[in-house]
């Protein structure tokens, strides 16, 4: 064998069977990828007109915000899915050009998998959860949740794990199957619950009353009113503190506006109270000794030079 590599007879038939394998399957297969490449770039070129003429469509609708978000989600995997498929039938029909049966390669493939199948149960249930999570429209890319206690803003749904990044930058991946707890917390609107304390010497009836104009304000700003859902609920006295009585409140708003909202509320509450002169109470200890003890005596000494 090591001979004949080196004899010139190799050589010369090697290069000939080589020059007539390309002039019989080079063609095919250039036209094989020029085709492949242009129904790749129609394919994408057709998801993002869809894309756009939905986006579009939803921002005609009340509920833009929320369409928007399930659009750009169920697009996202439909993308995936189609160019993965191309690329399976690419791989194909290139082996079936260069001269390659894939009868026995789609028989193999078919055994192992059924074999995978079986043996890989997880990846199963984290594709089916995944569908079920996309079809029942649970959470979409966007939206801020809560899974398995932890909490940050959806950057990806796949048909086996959800990206998610929380407020410290920190990436969260999760299987779907493995996802016990989700809770959405910008979905159709969002909710904030502001509990504001008060000196037990207050009058809770003036307190509302400030609290209600404070609210009434923020919700007719100009900046702020969009961002409204309807105006604040004001509940009542909801608890008796160590050092407060604390009225509890609800502010309504878009997904996403919350914070934004409560922060500014409790911003303009602040300056209402120090102008009304409301206290605002902090922890304090009162220090009482009983009657079997007696009291601590003081004596102010005038000392002079």
């Amino acid at each position: 064998m090591g001979q004949k590599i080196f004899s010139p007879e190799y050589w010369s038939d090697f290069l000939n069977n080589s020059l007539d394998w390309l002039i019989q399957f080079f063609p095919k297969l250039i036209v094989l990828v020029i085709l492949f490449i242009v129904i790749l770039k129609i394919f994408r070129f057709i998801i993002k007109k869809i894309r756009v003429f939905m986006i579009s469509r939803a921002d005609n609708s009340s509920d833009s915000i929320e369409s928007e978000k399930r659009i750009k989600t169920l697009m996202g995997i439909i993308s995936k899915t189609g160019t993965i498929s191309l690329w399976i039938i690419f791989i194909m029909m290139l082996l079936n050009a260069v001269g390659i049966d894939i009868a026995p390669i789609l028989a193999g493939a078919g055994i192992i998998g059924l074999a995978v199948g079986f043996g890989a149960q997880t990846l199963v249930k984290d594709v089916i959860t995944g569908f079920f999570i996309l079809l029942e429209n649970q959470i979409r890319v966007g939206d801020v949740a809560t899974i398995n206690d932890v909490t940050g803003k959806v950057e990806e749904i796949q048909l086996r794990t959800i990206i998610l990044r929380d407020f410290s930058g920190i990436v969260h991946i999760f299987e779907n199957g493995q996802v016990n707890t989700l809770a959405n917390i910008t979905k159709e609107w969002s909710g904030a619950v502001v509990d504001i304390g008060v000196a037990y010497k207050e009058d809770t009836d003036n307190v509302t009353n400030v609290i209600r104009e404070v609210a009434d304000n923020l919700f007719n700003d100009e900046n702020y009113k969009k961002k409204f859902i309807e105006p604040i609920e004001i509940l009542g006295v909801d608890n008796f503190d160590d050092s407060a009585v604390v009225i509890r409140t609800r502010l309504k708003t878009i997904p996403h506006e919350q914070w934004t909202i409560s922060r500014e509320f409790r911003r303009r509450i602040k300056y209402a109270f120090d102008d009304k002169g409301i206290e605002i109470p902090f922890p304090h200890t009162s220090l009482y000794w009983g009657e079997a003890s007696k009291p601590m005596k003081m004596e102010l000494i005038n000392r002079t030079n």
